[in-house]
Parts: structure tokens; C-alpha cells; sequence
């Protein structure tokens, strides 16, 4: 059998799609896996990669996109893309690996790229997870793409409401630990006092109240993902606490001097400057570098304005429910020219607020702009009334901890815990612990 053909052979073997081609782009073989998944009727043989994968007449180089084989001409060596392809489902996100296939002489003469359909983002309208086509959308999935699969600790940086948890849960899900749970930890509204127990467990006796032993969510994310949201907020006397679970891989309840292995993956989010936090004192340098290894920048709105119709679709379905409704042209202009400075979260209220004030199934441009006036009217009360919320409702294990751990003043415990001193001390003295 001739070199090529056992070449044909062995790929056809192969579970994963795979084609061959030469050096000018033409498709010399397709694999069973790759015909099953990605070919449509009429076969790729002798087409080229371009025209098949993105229905262009020129190399995706010569078109603004990233081209594997160009890179691998001039590298020499294996080459890592993602590319949006049309697929007989639609267009999707494919992760492609290209490898030059030499001959005797160490010429390249033939190219074999894998592909894989990737799950991380959806191309079209989807009322969950991650969508988007922009060019600054494509490079974060990109990164998004190597990460994944691997160990590495992911750092998501960027603006407020530019979609961070949706980034670690799609993390996550691509993951190797994708079975395993995925534990949410927002750092910013953990007060200090309750940080350590919270995050990594406490035994039975551990402090007043602690009736019995309850695991932490360090320990709750065993197998999986930490998601640390707004990491930037963690106080300066926990962060070492933090670096030492980082470093070691162990961590200690509170309570007990036994070492437990953590074994997660960890993944922080911040929109704040945390080298500046370094810097400034607030935020400590080793934990930074720790939390570092990947950075990953989520684009801001403003950066992708090419995905607002794509996103507005999406969250119309989620947020409609049985209604069927749609954006005017002059909506959907109007949506896109705006510079959302809240990002996704703020498209997202400005949809749910339209949607309130129509009472047919077509949004305009004039009841968008109805909502946008409504976040600057200031409300108009008929006297100054301090805002109130209503107080959570303290189990009584979680009031005693709170008691045991604090160490100022009633007063200030009452307002941390958002009730009245009086209340405070009322529920205290029905516990047997006023004093």
C-alpha cells in the first residue's frame, strides 16, 4: 500500500473528524468521523478548506481570519485555531488542530487537521449560555478554548456585567471536571469574620453556636470548580489564608488542626485593577500571581457591538416566555448604537423593562427609548423616606456564629446582621447567650 493510502487508512480509523489536504488547500480525504458530523450531501473531495468550511473563494488568511496551514507553512510545526464553520446544523464554533505531514526530504507536502465541535458559545440566538460572533468575542473564546481542559488556575477580568459567571460556568462545563460541581463563592458579600468558616468549614465546639460540624464550600467543590466572584473584595487578612490553600493544596477547618486535601479547580472573577490593588497594599502580590495563571479579558459591550442583535434575540426568549416578540429595525439600531455601560446586565434590564411597557409582540425604538428615559427619572416621593429592605431571616446556628465571631460592639453586630439592636438582643436572650 502506498504511503498516502495507508495514510487515508489510518485516519479513516480514527474516531474524531479528521481531513487531509495539500498544500493548496485542497481536500484530498475526509475520514468517516469528519463525513458523518460535518459533510452534507455533496462530497468535500477536491473542493478546498475555505470553500467548504467558511464559503469563501480565498485562504481564511487572505480573508481576516487565523488559517492553520499558512501558520503551519511558516512554523513548521503543529497549530492550534478556532474557527467559526458552516456545518450542516448551522454555523458553529469548531476547535481545529493541523499537523504538517512530511516526506522523506522533510518537505510538508500533506496537512492533517482535526476538528472539534465546541460547546464553550453558540453562534445564533440561544437563551443560554454564551453567544456572540464579534472579532473581540471570537479572541476571548479563543483563550477560553485552551484553557479549558486544562488544570490552570483562570483569572476573568473586565467590566462589571460583561457576563463573568457565564464565562466560569462555561469553563466549567468544558472542563475534565465537568461532572463534578461547580460552587459559587461571592467574595464581596462575605464579611470578614465569617470568611474562614464559610469557605472552609468548621468542626463541632469551633466557636459558640457550632453545634455541629459543617463543611465548607472548598470542601463542597471537591472534584470540581471554585468560582471566586469578585476576588478583588477578599479582606487582606484572609487572602493569606487563601495563598496557603493555593500553594499547599490543603486547607484546615475552623476548629480542627487535621490538614484536608482540596481538590479543585479554581476560577476568580474581578472588575477591579488588581494590580493597582497590589500596589495600593489592598491585595497581595503571591495571591495575585497564584490566582494569575491564565488571565482571561472579558470584552465590554461597547467592544462588540456586533453581537447586540444576536444577544438581544437571546434574551427576548428567555425573558418572553410565551409571548412572541420582536425588535423593529429602528429597535435594533437604536440597541446597537447605544454604549451600555452596565454591558450585558444592562441590555438585559433595558429588554425586561421594554417588554413591560408593550403590550403588543413588536418592541420600537420609541418605547426603547420610553425605558432608556426611565433610568434617569429620578423618583418622586412625597417625603424623604431612608431605604429599607427587608431583613434576612437568621437560622439560629448562623445568628450564633455571627455572635461568636464578632468582636465589636452589639450595635455594630445588629447592623451587619440587618435587625434592630433590640431585636438583636431579644433573639440572644431566648438562646441563652445575652450579655
Amino acid at each position: 500500500m502506498q504511503p498516502l493510502a495507508e495514510l487515508i487508512a489510518y485516519l479513516d480509523s480514527l474516531p474524531e473528524p479528521h481531513i487531509l489536504f495539500d498544500g493548496q488547500y485542497r481536500i484530498l480525504a475526509a475520514n468517516a468521523a469528519y463525513r458523518a458530523q460535518f459533510q452534507r450531501e455533496e462530497s468535500v473531495i477536491g473542493r478546498t478548506c475555505y470553500q467548504v468550511s467558511h464559503g469563501i473563494n480565498r485562504p481564511c488568511d487572505q480573508a481576516g481570519e487565523s488559517c492553520p496551514l499558512a501558520a503551519a507553512k511558516q512554523s513548521g510545526q503543529r497549530e492550534r485555531v478556532l474557527h467559526l464553520h458552516h456545518t450542516p446544523q448551522g454555523d458553529a464554533y469548531v476547535g481545529i488542530e493541523l499537523v504538517p505531514i512530511r516526506d522523506a526530504s522533510g518537505e510538508a507536502r500533506y496537512f492533517v487537521e482535526r476538528m472539534e465541535s465546541l460547546a464553550l458559545a453558540q453562534s445564533v440566538a440561544s437563551p443560554q449560555g454564551l453567544v456572540g460572533r464579534s472579532t473581540a468575542f471570537q479572541r476571548m473564546l479563543s483563550l477560553m478554548n485552551r484553557v479549558a481542559p486544562s488544570e490552570a488556575s483562570v483569572l476573568l477580568l473586565g467590566e462589571s456585567g460583561t457576563g463573568k459567571e457565564l464565562v466560569a460556568q462555561a469553563l466549567h462545563r468544558a472542563s475534565a471536571r465537568q461532572s463534578g460541581p461547580m460552587v459559587v463563592v461571592d467574595c464581596a458579600s462575605l464579611p470578614e469574620s465569617l470568611f474562614e468558616a464559610e469557605l472552609f468549614g468548621h468542626e463541632r465546639g469551633a466557636f459558640t453556636g457550632a453545634s455541629a460540624a459543617r463543611r465548607g464550600l472548598v470542601e463542597s467543590a471537591s472534584g470540581g470548580t471554585l468560582f471566586l466572584d469578585e476576588v478583588g473584595d477578599i479582606p487582606l487578612g484572609m487572602q493569606v489564608k487563601l495563598l496557603r490553600l493555593l500553594e499547599s493544596g490543603t486547607y484546615r477547618r475552623v476548629g480542627s488542626s487535621d490538614l484536608r486535601h482540596a481538590d479543585i479547580r479554581l476560577v476568580s472573577a474581578t472588575h477591579r485593577d488588581l494590580p493597582q490593588r497590589v500596589r495600593d497594599g489592598l491585595f497581595r502580590q503571591d495571591l495575585y500571581f497564584r490566582i494569575a495563571t491564565f488571565p482571561i479579558r472579558l470584552p465590554s459591550l461597547r467592544e462588540r457591538r456586533a453581537d447586540v442583535p444576536l444577544l438581544a434575540g437571546s434574551m427576548l426568549a428567555r425573558l418572553a416566555g410565551a409571548r412572541a416578540i420582536r425588535l423593529t429595525d429602528a429597535a435594533m439600531v437604536r440597541l446597537s448604537t447605544h454604549d451600555f455601560p452596565g454591558n450585558i446586565r444592562e441590555l438585559r434590564n433595558l429588554l425586561e423593562r421594554a417588554l413591560l411597557l408593550t403590550d403588543g409582540d413588536v418592541i420600537s425604538a420609541e418605547t426603547l427609548d420610553a425605558a432608556l428615559a426611565l433610568e434617569s427619572e429620578p423618583a418622586v416621593l412625597t417625603q424623604p423616606v431612608a431605604p429599607r429592605s427587608r431583613p434576612r431571616a437568621w437560622s439560629d446556628e448562623d445568628l450564633l456564629r455571627h455572635a461568636a465571631a464578632h468582636h465589636g460592639s452589639r450595635r455594630e453586630l445588629a447592623q451587619q446582621l440587618g435587625i434592630s439592636e433590640r431585636s438583636l438582643y431579644r433573639k440572644l436572650r431566648s438562646l441563652g447567650t445575652a450579655h
